[in-house]
C-alpha cells in the first residue's frame, strides 16, 4: 500500500475504532451502550418527551432501529411511552428518572474516559485536532 491518503484512512479507522470501544468499555458497568447514551443524553437535551421519529432524526437512525433501542431502554426503566396529546397516532419517548440519572452517570463515565484517551494529545493541539476532524465531517 503505497497510497499515503489510504494508509491516513486506516490510521483514522483505526483511531476511531479505538475510541469508540473505550467509550463503550466506559459506560459497560452502567448497563449502557453508545446508542443507549446517545438516546438518553438526545432526551435529556430536548427537555420534553420526544415522538420516536424526531427521535430517531436525532439519532441519525431509522425509525425501526429507534424502536428497538426505545424497547431496551423501556425494559431497564430508562424510558417510557406516552401517547402524543396533540396525535393519538404518534407515540413519544420520556426519560424516568432512573434514566436521567443512568445518563448523567454515562456523561461523567464518557468525561472520565475522554480525559484518559486525550491525555496523550497536548491540549495546545486538541482545537487544531477539533478541527480537522470537522472538516473531515463536511466532506462526507
Amino acid at each position: 500500500m503505497n497510497d499515503p491518503s489510504a494508509a491516513l484512512s486506516l490510521e483514522l479507522l483505526g483511531a476511531s475504532s479505538s475510541v469508540e470501544a473505550r467509550l463503550e468499555a466506559a459506560l459497560e458497568p452502567l448497563g449502557l451502550s453508545l446508542a443507549k447514551f446517545g438516546a438518553l443524553s438526545r432526551l435529556v437535551a430536548a427537555g420534553e418527551p420526544l415522538p420516536l421519529s424526531t427521535l430517531a432524526e436525532r439519532c441519525a437512525c431509522v425509525r425501526s432501529n429507534i424502536t428497538q433501542l426505545v424497547d431496551r431502554l423501556e425494559a431497564e426503566n430508562l424510558v417510557t411511552r406516552i401517547h402524543d396529546p396533540h396525535d393519538r397516532r404518534s407515540i413519544r419517548a420520556e426519560l424516568t428518572e432512573e434514566g436521567r440519572r443512568r445518563q448523567s452517570e454515562g456523561g461523567r463515565a464518557i468525561q472520565e474516559a475522554e480525559a484518559e484517551i486525550f491525555a496523550k494529545v497536548p491540549p495546545k493541539e486538541r482545537g487544531s485536532l477539533r478541527q480537522l476532524l470537522r472538516s473531515l465531517r463536511g466532506t462526507c
